[in-house]
């Protein structure tokens, strides 16, 4: 029978790193509530090259201390319609990368959105939570 791997504990928020996009430290927040994580970014853009669509955009913004001003390219990621915090359904796009959250190495897709306005840059969703981690609300 095959052992469960334990699940770690994490607090409602937490210090992430995105390796693959070169950002450590990133403040996020746990919210069970949302299924997908979803990253502030700006400047969203698709352009084409050589006649495929490539997704560019800007993570974070000039005032946050990660923030670094470098155009960042995806060639694989998807469209599609989330419910935002207000409840409206909007069109985002997805992008799957790595997350570090306490050293554990996860795949996971990724929403990228406006969150200038929000406390934190970062939401991480119960789909990357679900059977990795437990979120205990007592803890920062």
């Amino acid at each position: 029978m095959q052992e469960e791997r334990k699940k770690d504990v994490i607090g409602r928020t937490v210090l992430v790193d995105l390796p693959k996009l070169g950002f450590t430290g990133i403040p996020a927040k746990t919210d069970t509530g949302a299924y997908y994580c979803s990253l502030h970014c700006h400047l969203i853009n698709v352009k084409m090259e050589g006649g495929k669509e490539i997704l560019c955009f800007n993570l974070l913004d000039p005032s946050h201390p990660e923030y670094r001003e470098r155009v960042i390219h995806f060639k694989r990621f998807k469209e599609k319609m989330i419910k935002n915090s207000f409840g409206d359904t909007e069109k985002r796009y997805l992008i799957r990368t790595a997350i570090r959250i306490n050293g554990r190495r996860i795949k996971a897709w990724i929403s990228l959105t406006d969150r200038g306005n929000m406390k934190y840059p970062m939401l991480l969703g119960s789909r990357l939570l679900r059977n990795k981690f437990v979120v205990d609300v007592s803890l920062k």
